[in-house]
């Protein structure tokens, strides 16, 4: 059971990491530089995996980390860096469609928060505490969701060969 002080800890943390989210998204929104806001990507990822942690969701904070901030970033930010050297100008980016995009956050705003609302988190609270989250995690994947968790692992699998396959291909160019 939290004490009242143990919430207040907890919230002050969440909050700082809330507003540095919101900050980092809102440099990625309205930057022209692309390697700018590869690393704002990457701040408001770190940000998110810290709020994962606070909420006590350490195995979705860790494949945050990893998945996202480790690979796919990553890898943006090279390919941003290796197409500005090739052409020897910044990558500038304008953005379109804002008052869509407007629409569309707001409306996307008002249906999460009306479902945080319906939450009832007295049955969340109550949940069992004898295993931590990445323990039910792991029990679960290899007894209950064994099959699922293989195919998904093949599928994967097959998409790795396939990209691999597809890159090597190069066409020949005849002299017509």
């Amino acid at each position: 059971m939290m004490r009242k002080g143990m919430v207040v800890l907890i919230e002050i943390p969440f909050y700082i990491f809330s507003g540095l989210a919101i900050l980092f998204a809102g440099v990625i929104l309205f930057t022209k530089n692309l390697l700018y806001g590869a690393f704002s990507l990457v701040g408001t990822f770190l940000c998110v995996a810290a709020i994962y942690v606070l909420a006590q969701a350490e195995f979705v904070a860790v494949t945050q980390l990893m998945v996202y901030v480790g690979g796919i970033v990553v890898l943006l930010i090279f390919g941003v860096m290796l197409t500005n050297k090739i052409t020897d100008k910044g990558i500038i980016t304008s953005s379109y469609n804002r008052f869509l995009g407007a629409i569309i956050a707001i409306s996307l705003f008002v249906v999460l928060f009306y479902g945080i609302l319906k939450i009832n988190f007295g049955a969340v609270k109550g949940q069992s505490a004898d295993m931590n989250n990445v323990n039910q995690i792991g029990v679960e994947l290899l007894t209950e969701y064994l099959l699922p968790f293989e195919i998904a692992a093949v599928v994967l699998l097959i998409a790795l060969i396939g990209s691999s396959v597809i890159s090597g291909y190069k066409t020949k160019e005849t002299d017509e």
